[in-house]
């Protein structure tokens, strides 16, 4: 900056000495040639009187003398006369000199004015001057008295070659004056430079070099310097005031603002930047959580989470799983990639998760396994858990080909669980709607779902099985006596009983099946998808044999043992209308009562039966 600003002072003056000296060189010259011709002028109007007495005396023999001491004149180096053509015809050619000598002469003879030239060299400068004689009556002669001629012809001309080398060396004289001046002004602004402003330059070139600094994040103050003025060390203590105010609040920023997406040793030592990426993602978490808040069940939830995890982390191989307390099962909600090496191991058994037991993620090390479920020696994991509710939690299980991808989630990983935290509510909610709808689906004494969810359901399912040409068997069930149970032991026994046989009839079928209690100690189990009526009797049959085998501690050490009654129909075999199905079902259920109970009836079309 110092020696910008000099660099720029010292051309400024140059140029301006040069400017000067070209103007007032010019002037010099034009002031010069003013002088020069109104010095000729003078001289001409000297000879023009003194011919015009010669002639009036009669002595003009001695008009060379007279011309002789003309040309002595200072500056004047020679002089000549010039006889016009009409003086020539009135008084003749006159003497050879008297001629024009060259086209200078002949012009201002032909035109009346006066006409001059330069002739300069290095060493010397003269100007030739060539001034009529024209008849008039302004003059001090009356031209009219000797001369017969017009009023503005012209008589003649008097030629003058003067030097002005006086002059030209007067100009030059100036020129290396400014010159010199404008030298010593030079020389002055490098001092005054070094002394006055020297300080100044030097702390603007600090203050640039401070500034760019906070740009890149760096906060520092300025040192003052000797020889700075009032105004100066003022600046820099506000730019000092300014400085650390910034460096104290992006500090803040990034201190405070980290807890929520991360350590900040994952960024650079830019503050600057450091504020830029944390609001950045504090933005992008908040447009996710309120993108999740109006999504409509928790596997969008879970889907939106896996994008951020795909798209944001670039994270391609993960699964996410829940774990139910209350029904103690693991189960996978989300997975992306084929890299499954756990779910099947905790399915049934969760309290083997290693990152459901314990606070802290569990990481693939190296030389032993972190966690025994896991079951590739090849492959790196990542696992951690989120407090859903006090029922469940979600584990996100993150597997990786290499360690460097392991590294980048573990670098990451605090951001990464900034959006599964933001996630947590929005599932708690969807959890609780979930539950709230469940409740109203399903009986609050067994668990299975009701009557109102099979009027719900069979919406869906009938138009769907006729669609894709799905069997689904309708087997309807009965406990056999169940009355004397309530009467023998009391309500709360029988509850029992219920339970019992709600629990026995799920474990019984597949995950595609639905069993519900159709009402009091009736159920409904729907085959869905079964094969054909040989393979919804093998299922029927293996209920009613696991119930009959069942014993039930009722109290004080006795059990009880209770058997089931069955009837089958199958739709759309038996019917394309799944209410008469049901009809079926039950008409054979009572059927297998009425012959003896603990037996499965598979409905048969007959003209005529008997339910009473």
């Amino acid at each position: 900056m110092k020696k910008q600003v000099i660099s720029k002072l010292i051309g400024i003056m140059v140029l301006i000495g040069i400017t000067l000296t070209l103007l007032e060189s010019c002037n010099f010259r034009s002031h010069g040639i003013a002088t020069a011709l109104n010095k000729a002028e003078s001289i001409s109007e000297v000879v023009k009187n003194g011919l015009t007495s010669h002639m009036i005396n009669g002595n003009m023999d001695q008009r060379d003398i007279f011309l002789s001491s003309i040309s002595n004149i200072k500056n004047v180096e020679s002089i000549w006369i010039i006889r016009g053509q009409n003086v020539i015809k009135q008084y003749g050619k006159g003497k050879l000199l008297e001629k024009p000598r060259d086209d200078i002469d002949k012009k201002v003879l032909s035109s009346g004015k006066t006409k001059y030239s330069l002739n300069e060299s290095f060493s010397k400068t003269t100007i030739r001057v060539t001034i009529p004689y024209n008849a008039d009556t302004k003059s001090n002669v009356n031209c009219f008295e000797c001369h017969n001629v017009d009023h503005g012809e012209t008589l003649g001309a008097v030629s003058i070659i003067m030097n002005m080398s006086d002059i030209k060396d007067s100009g030059l004289s100036l020129a290396l004056s400014i010159l010199i001046f404008t030298a010593i002004a030079i020389l002055f602004v490098l001092y005054f430079s070094n002394k006055t402003l020297k300080p100044h330059l030097e702390t603007i070139d600090e203050l640039s070099e401070k500034v760019k600094d906070m740009s890149n994040g760096k906060f520092t103050n300025i040192v003052s310097k000797p020889g700075l003025s009032k105004e100066s060390e003022n600046l820099i203590k506000e730019y000092n005031m300014l400085v650390n105010g910034l460096n104290t609040t992006f500090s803040d920023i990034d201190n405070k603002l980290s807890i929520f997406v991360g350590d900040q040793k994952l960024y650079t030592d830019n503050p600057l930047l450091n504020s830029q990426r944390i609001v950045g993602n504090l933005s992008d978490i908040y447009q996710f959580k309120k993108e999740i808040e109006i999504d409509r069940s928790k596997e969008d939830i879970y889907k939106r989470l896996s994008q951020i995890l795909i798209n944001k982390f670039n994270i391609k191989y993960f699964n996410l799983m829940e774990l139910d307390y209350k029904t103690n099962k693991t189960k996978v909600v989300f997975q992306k990639g084929n890299r499954d090496y756990c779910s099947n191991i905790i399915k049934d058994e969760p309290e083997l998760c290693r990152v459901s037991k314990q606070a802290t993620d569990v990481v693939s090390v190296k030389d032993h396994k972190s966690c025994s479920s896991f079951c590739s020696n090849a492959k790196y994991h990542y696992c951690t858990s989120f407090d859903i509710s006090d029922q469940s939690i979600l584990i996100g299980n993150f597997v990786f080909d290499d360690e460097k991808n392991l590294n980048k989630v573990k670098s990451n990983i605090s951001l990464i669980k900034s959006y599964f935290i933001e996630a947590t509510p929005s599932l708690v909610v969807k959890m609780l709607l979930e539950a709230l709808k469940d409740s109203a689906f399903k009986d609050g004494l067994t668990g299975l779902y009701n009557r109102k969810f099979l009027d719900e359901h069979l919406t869906k399912l009938v138009p769907q099985a006729l669609r894709e040409n799905i069997n689904i068997g309708v087997l309807m069930l009965d406990m056999d006596h169940f009355k004397a149970v309530n009467d023998e032991y009391g309500h709360d026994v029988g509850d029992i009983v219920l339970k019992e046989l709600a629990r026995i009839l799920d474990e019984s079928v597949r995950d595609s099946d639905i069993v519900i209690r159709y009402g009091g100690e009736e159920f409904v189990v729907l085959l869905v998808g079964i094969k054909d009526e040989e393979s919804a009797l093998d299922v029927a049959n293996k209920i009613r044999t696991n119930v009959s085998k069942n014993e039930i501690n009722v109290y004080a050490g006795n059990k009880l043992k209770k058997t089931v009654s069955c009837g089958l129909s199958l739709f759309p075999l038996d019917s394309s209308n799944f209410d008469i199905v049901m009809k079926n079902a039950d008409i054979a259920l009572y059927e297998a009562k009425d012959s003896g109970r603990n037996k499965v009836i598979r409905f048969i079309e007959k003209e005529e039966v008997e339910l009473f």
